[in-house]
């Protein structure tokens, strides 16, 4: 029983699918997921290394400060169609689960008007403009943050509030102290985790630069992960107290030695915050499509979990300020960890496979 999943672009539109589909098959054996996604995307690199067979497609984006360039978009779509019919005539898929991203847009219309059911995973507060075009065609959408409902169509899609599917912290927890310890810190340390998505952040990076050299709060520890291509930059950083890494892998540690992190506000990174506990100071990559990011971090924000810090706020006094406040009020930074937990999903995968195998039959 084959399964389409389209979407990728970005981790965000790539790695939920990826959870989903190796949920699903745990659930229903019987099910093979194929994957469809962009020549241009991550999933280029990301799915020949899966379990996964796919297809990519050869797709352009929307452009849309440089509109003039949307003759390849279109040309690219007719291509990828032909594709897509071809697919279908060896598949004949019995669902589409669209996960976001150009490479998902084209899919899911093309199911449509195969007569395929589709359903949609919408990890933002605030969906892209795929998924809130699509949303007419879908039978089911899952939803990583409940306030998305409010932004969608009505009809007869039915929309459930799932969260982000995402690797769960395990059932027992890592001891904090052992945590830190693994890290080569005091045991007894307060730990700050910063990291700005799967790329890293170079307006967090330069900010907690400029933190350090104007001299850290007493008994703080960072744990840093600058992102692969601005390590070289921020290396030098590393000391007994701050451990600087090109990224995580894995991150389980880390969360579990953490009292606090600073990070943008990617739907991926909060939704694993937020099943940790971990409170947030929150950093909108400003220039995120629709500016989503921004309202995820409103959205958590006022939720309790979380402080919206503007890139254009972000400066060492501000950051000293908000971190030594935090660390100096224990019961506000428990209050933010129970808001954080209480938004938690961390069986968001496990609960869209059940769906997802229920409409299969």
């Amino acid at each position: 029983m084959i399964v389409w999943f389209a979407g990728g672009g970005t981790g965000g539109h790539l790695y939920p699918g990826l959870a989903i589909a190796r949920a699903l098959v745990r659930l229903r054996p019987d099910v093979e997921p194929h994957f469809i996604g962009a020549r241009r995307g991550l999933e280029r690199d990301v799915l020949p290394k899966t379990e996964f067979p796919h297809t990519l497609l050869d797709l352009h984006p929307l452009y849309r400060p440089q509109i003039w360039r949307n003759w390849r978009t279109v040309r690219s779509a007719f291509g990828a169609w032909s594709a897509l019919r071809r697919l279908r005539r060896d598949h004949r898929p019995r669902l589409v689960v669209g996960t976001g991203g150009y490479a998902s847009g084209l899919t899911m219309y093309f199911a449509k008007r195969r007569g395929i059911p589709i359903v949609q995973h919408m990890g933002d507060a605030y969906p892209g403009l795929t998924a809130r075009l699509s949303a007419r065609w879908t039978t089911e959408a899952y939803l990583g943050f409940p306030e998305a409902e409010r932004t969608l169509p009505s009809g007869k899609c039915r929309y459930v509030d799932t969260g982000n599917p995402i690797e769960p912290p395990p059932d027992i927890r890592p001891d904090a102290r052992r945590a830190r310890e693994n890290w080569f810190l005091p045991a007894n340390a307060r730990v700050l985790l910063i990291f700005g998505g799967s790329q890293g952040s170079r307006a967090i990076n330069k900010a907690v630069a400029s933190w350090i050299d104007a001299g850290l709060p007493k008994d703080l520890c960072l744990i840093w992960a600058t992102g692969k291509s601005q390590y070289a930059g921020f290396e030098q950083y590393d000391r007994p107290d701050v451990r600087v890494v090109p990224y995580f892998d894995p991150i389980a540690d880390a969360y579990a030695a953490s009292d606090l992190a600073l990070v943008r506000a990617g739907m991926m990174g909060t939704s694993e915050l937020s099943a940790w506990g971990i409170p947030m100071i929150l950093v909108p990559l400003p220039i995120a499509a629709a500016d989503h990011q921004t309202k995820n971090a409103d959205v958590i924000a006022r939720a309790g979990a979380g402080i919206h810090v503007p890139q254009w706020e972000l400066t060492v006094a501000r950051l000293d300020e908000t971190v030594r406040g935090l660390l100096s009020d224990a019961p506000r930074l428990q209050a933010m960890s129970d808001a954080a937990r209480s938004r938690g999903r961390p069986k968001a995968a496990e609960e869209i496979a059940r769906r997802i195998s229920a409409m299969l039959g």
